[in-house]
């Protein structure tokens, strides 16, 4: 258990400290000339328009596609080593289940009805649910981390920043590229991808990707006869075809279709706790190796369709369409308490589907543009838990005790905005934009108690029966509507062509939303405010070494959390409530730099610095008082330092080109519970090293990666079902929810290492 502590009281410690740190921009664009290596300069689309990164007056960071071959990037979680103030990790069950947050601000419950406090982006099409939003490196031309609220361009749920996917546009040319890798723990990946012109006008492209590996660990038991005993491993298909079609020289069309089917195992936690009901099931020795009494397959699926549609009317102006329907569908088995005994064990059903559509309208001229929009916005996201406390059950005299929830949260958004820069001169510009936005949303939600064992479907477990008299009641059937306006202003000045610098003041808000798990009926939340406040600088303070640096303050109010109210009529009700009881703060400092230190070497950095903590969190005590219980909170999957340090060297050989590449990454410690603070992950660092060979044509690739390769266990999320700290129990706590001490830790990666072999045709 190195690299872990948990603190023995249910008082969280206010996160405090300064730090500082070094993550850097992408060098996609980067030319690696015989003579005098110069920095290039690099293109995002962070405010929806293609821009040169060093005029863009917000925290951006940018990884193209030869940043990431180079790197051996493979999927987005990696991308959080290069973007300070970032975090980017699997969530608690599953392999495609992503938790984000961005300078203090995120969504740690993936529960259908929250939103999220990032928003994420494949080619401007937004991902509503984190269910699948762990994306494979795929067919990509870059990836966009913005930081700060985007409230403006972006709109709603992107409070903490956006993450940006971009994928190729084609060439036009008829191409093939294929890429083998196999590594430790049996990794085994095919990817192909490829394009073929049908005319001079139409183009269609398409990518596959299969992804294997054998599990980092072993479920050691399982009641279940001929379930597959692999922990942590990977099992991934991704398809995705695309046509582009452009009949004049100002129309662009493109089609895009994708579907992601994951049947990885769940995920089984580790027992940082030793179970008070089961002695067959002691700690394990490994991190990775778990216990469970539940099935070990699952299954994430994700669906997608979208169309964009470009007409440039004139040389200034563009109106511009897209269109996306998606859709997910996820049965999985969380065993919460990692035993073979039915002490908690959570089947859920997640099902969601949405669809948006945007017009755009840009227009560019000598010293002003804008980009200008309507936004439409209708999802529905339903689900089922059977939160399974067979054991409980049993020793009050019952067959088996079930909380069943279920319900829909259903969403309409409209949004109508605009944002732009005028140019006063070549010095001073002002930039800003506003967005109205008005959302609707009514939710039904069902919950009881059963008093048996259930699953959400027939058949789930052998044995097990769903009975047609099972169900529970509604006890909320509510809608509810919301407006808000988001400003953004920002001022800039041209100090050389080399250096820019800016302050910002901008506004971003997370939707409001029902209780998922009301057990009565209850208002909405209100929607999370967040307000921040930034100044930057963007330099190339010589042609081969380029520094960007911004300090930013944000206050976030109105957070969304469950208080417990009090029934004085009731003391065993649970009486959990959504409302607005908290607010919290946050400063920090960000650095990037990239310098070409030599004709052949590259050095490139981050450093995030941040103090985020709570400084108001209400709820009641038995006399129904207000309370201030703020000492309780913390700021969960931050930590106050993010550093990351790397290097690429350059050197041509007579049949091509290898490039040595290698970073380190440290993370200060950081809390992964909000209430208590009951665990934390202390610092830790990771090392990557690697190297690629390029043939002299371009056609074929040789990388050998290594990752983590010092072999650092870390956390990267929980559960946490403990009663009152008592230093007299075996434990240190009470039994929690189900009767035991459930304190489940799941880790990130250990070491690997994977040998990928590329070839492509046709370039």
């Amino acid at each position: 258990m190195k690299q872990t502590k948990f603190k023995y009281s249910t008082c969280a410690m206010a996160v405090s400290a300064a730090i500082g740190g070094f993550a850097f921009p992408a060098q996609a664009q980067e030319t690696r000339e015989p003579e005098g290596r110069i920095l290039e300069s690099i293109e995002v689309t962070a405010r929806r328009t293609v821009e040169n990164m060093q005029r863009v007056p917000l925290a951006v960071t940018s990884l193209g596609a030869e940043d990431l071959a180079e790197r051996g990037i493979q999927t987005i979680l990696e991308v959080q080593q290069f973007s300070p103030n970032t975090t980017l990790q699997e969530s608690r069950g599953t392999n495609s289940t992503l938790t984000a947050f961005i300078r203090g601000v995120g969504q740690e419950d993936p529960l259908w009805g929250y939103e999220s406090g990032v928003g994420i982006y494949i080619d401007d099409v937004y991902i509503a649910r984190p269910q699948g939003a762990v994306l494979d490196i795929l067919n990509i031309q870059r990836v966009e981390v913005l930081r700060g609220p985007q409230g403006t361009l972006y709109g709603k749920n992107t409070v903490g920043g956006a993450l940006k996917y971009v994928t190729q546009r084609m060439s036009g040319e008829a191409e093939l590229a294929t890429t083998v890798t196999a590594g430790t723990y049996g990794q085994r990946d095919l990817k192909l991808v490829g394009q073929v012109p049908v005319s001079d006008e139409l183009y269609l492209g398409f990518g596959y990707a299969k992804l294997t590996r054998d599990g980092f660990g072993k479920f050691l038991v399982s009641d279940l006869a001929g379930q597959d005993t692999e922990n942590y491993n990977k099992d991934l298909q991704a398809y995705r075809i695309t046509a582009e079609y452009a009949p004049t020289d100002n129309i662009f069309v493109q089609f895009g279709y994708d579907k992601t089917e994951d049947s990885s195992n769940s995920k089984g936690g580790y027992r940082l706790l030793p179970s008070l009901l089961t002695n067959q099931a002691p700690v394990p020795s490994s991190i990775y190796d778990s216990y469970t009494s539940m099935p070990t397959d699952t299954k994430v699926e994700t669906e997608g369709m979208n169309l964009t549609i470009e007409w440039d009317l004139n040389s200034a102006t563009t109106l511009k369409s897209i269109t996306s329907q998606r859709e997910n569908y996820s049965p999985v088995n969380i065993d919460f308490d990692n035993t073979p005994l039915r002490i908690f064990d959570v089947p859920a059903i997640y099902d969601d589907e949405w669809f948006t559509q945007e017009f755009q309208l840009n227009y560019r001229a000598d010293n002003f543009n804008v980009v200008s929009g309507l936004y439409y916005f209708d999802s529905e996201s339903c689900g089922t838990f059977d939160a399974i406390l067979e054991e409980l059950g049993q020793s009050i005299g019952f067959p088996g005790l079930t909380r069943e929830v279920s319900g829909c949260s259903n969403s309409k958004s409209t949004a109508v905005y605009a944002d732009g820069t005028y140019r006063f001169n070549d010095q001073w510009s002002l930039s800003g934009g506003i967005r109205y936005t008005k959302d609707e949303k009514a939710s039904v939600v069902r919950n009881g108690l059963i008093f048996a064992t259930v699953y959400p479907e027939s058949g789930w477990v052998p044995g097990y029966v769903r009975g047609a008299t099972v169900g529970t009641p509604i006890v909320l059937d509510d809608s509810a509507d919301w407006s808000k306006v988001t400003p953004r202003v920002s001022v800039e000045y041209q100090a050389t062509e080399d250096t820019m610098v800016y302050a910002s003041y901008s506004e971003g808000f997370k939707s409001g939303t029902f209780n998922p798990r009301a057990e009565r009926a209850e208002p909405a939340a209100d929607p999370e405010d967040v307000e921040s406040y930034e100044v930057g600088i963007k330099t190339d303070l010589t042609s081969t070494f380029r520094l960007n640096a911004a300090a930013f303050m944000l206050d976030h109010k109105d957070r969304q959390y469950i208080t417990v109210i009090p029934d004085p009529s009731n003391s065993a009700a649970l009486n959990q409530r959504l409302g607005n009881v908290g607010q919290s703060d946050a400063k920090g400092v960000e650095f990037e730099f990239t310098w070409i230190a030599g004709q052949n070497l590259s050095l490139f950095g981050n450093v995030g610095l941040i103090d985020a903590s709570f400084k108001n969190v209400r709820s009641y005590d038995a006399n129904l008082n207000p309370i201030d219980i703020t000492d309780n909170f913390a700021i969960t999957n931050t930590p106050e330092q993010t550093v990351n340090l790397g290097f690429n060297y350059d050197m041509p050989i007579t049949n091509g080109d290898v490039v040595f590449t290698g970073n380190y990454s440290y993370r200060s410690d950081y809390s992964l519970t909000e209430l208590g603070n009951i665990l934390e992950q202390e610092a830790y660092g990771i090392v990557n090293l690697g190297v690629r060979w390029t043939s002299s044509d371009g056609k074929m690739t040789l990388g050998l990666h290594g990752k983590n390769l010092t072999d650092e266990e870390f956390l990267v999320g929980n559960y946490a079902f403990l009663g009152a700290a008592d230093s007299s129990r075996p434990n240190g706590y009470a039994p929690g929810l189900g009767g035991d001490t459930t304190l489940i830790g799941y880790y990130g990666a250990p070491r690997t290492v994977s040998l990928s072999l590329g070839y492509s045709l046709g370039r």
